[in-house]
């Protein structure tokens, strides 16, 4: 199985710090976040690696290297006019994603400027009509009412399917960032358009009934902005 880590961002909220250094090599506990990923794919057996990146993207390609410190392979996706989007993002990376399968298995996604205890060895195996499989988060206090919601056997209908057929009574959580999914889920959003974001997709897929969720039950921060980080590394 294949990984790839979410790095092309911008980081806005995150300035000043930002400005001179991108945001997945800003460090957590001494240890740069993207570099946090990394070590955890590695301990799972996840060995090939995809990156994007876009602002100060030559920083993390100097930092990181071809992956071999942690015995990893490292394999870039530079997005030189500027971040796609999640999904677009990722739709430029599958032809660095497509195994020797073509393409026809899963992929595992995390964004790189999240901090967690996250075991990627505990992978579910999607049924042949589930197109990914998310972890979410109880809803942190910058997303209050959260992203989706979750009902019987994992399945995940928005929140405004939710709204339009009354169900109002199930519990929302937040998108952790990490997800599962197939390449066919990316390869039918193909289009003439770069810049594609990934929530309206999954809220599409996951009203059709082909999303499956779980709730992570390690440690989980979105670090997005200065205050978060500072925080973070106080408690660690």
């Amino acid at each position: 199985m294949k990984a790839m880590i979410l790095a092309a961002g911008r980081g806005e909220r995150m300035r000043p710090l930002t400005d001179i250094c991108p945001k997945p090599l800003l460090k957590v506990a001494g240890i740069p976040l993207i570099e946090h990923h990394i070590r955890k794919l590695a301990s799972a057996g996840i060995t090939d690696i995809v990156i994007n990146h876009a602002w100060l993207g030559e920083q993390i390609e100097q930092y990181l290297g071809d992956g071999s410190q942690w015995q990893v392979n490292i394999v870039y996706s530079p997005e030189p006019g500027g971040a796609l989007e999640t999904a677009g993002g990722i739709i430029n990376a599958l032809p660095l994603l497509a195994g020797r399968d073509g393409g026809k298995g899963t992929f595992v996604v995390v964004n790189a400027d999240i901090y967690t205890g996250f075991d990627f060895t505990d992978l579910p195996i999607l049924s042949e009509d589930c197109l990914a499989h998310l972890w979410l988060v109880e809803n942190p206090q910058h997303n209050s009412n959260g992203d989706f919601s979750l009902i019987d056997r994992g399945n995940l209908p928005s929140l405004l399917s939710n709204l339009i057929t009354g169900n109002n009574n199930q519990k929302n959580y937040t998108f952790s960032g990490i997800g599962l999914y197939r390449y066919s889920f990316f390869y039918q959003q193909l289009s003439d358009n770069d810049i594609l974001p990934l929530a309206p997709l999954l809220k599409q897929a996951a009203d059709q009934g082909k999303i499956t969720a779980s709730v992570l039950s390690s440690q989980w921060t979105d670090v997005g902005t200065p205050d978060r980080l500072e925080q973070l590394n106080s408690c660690l």
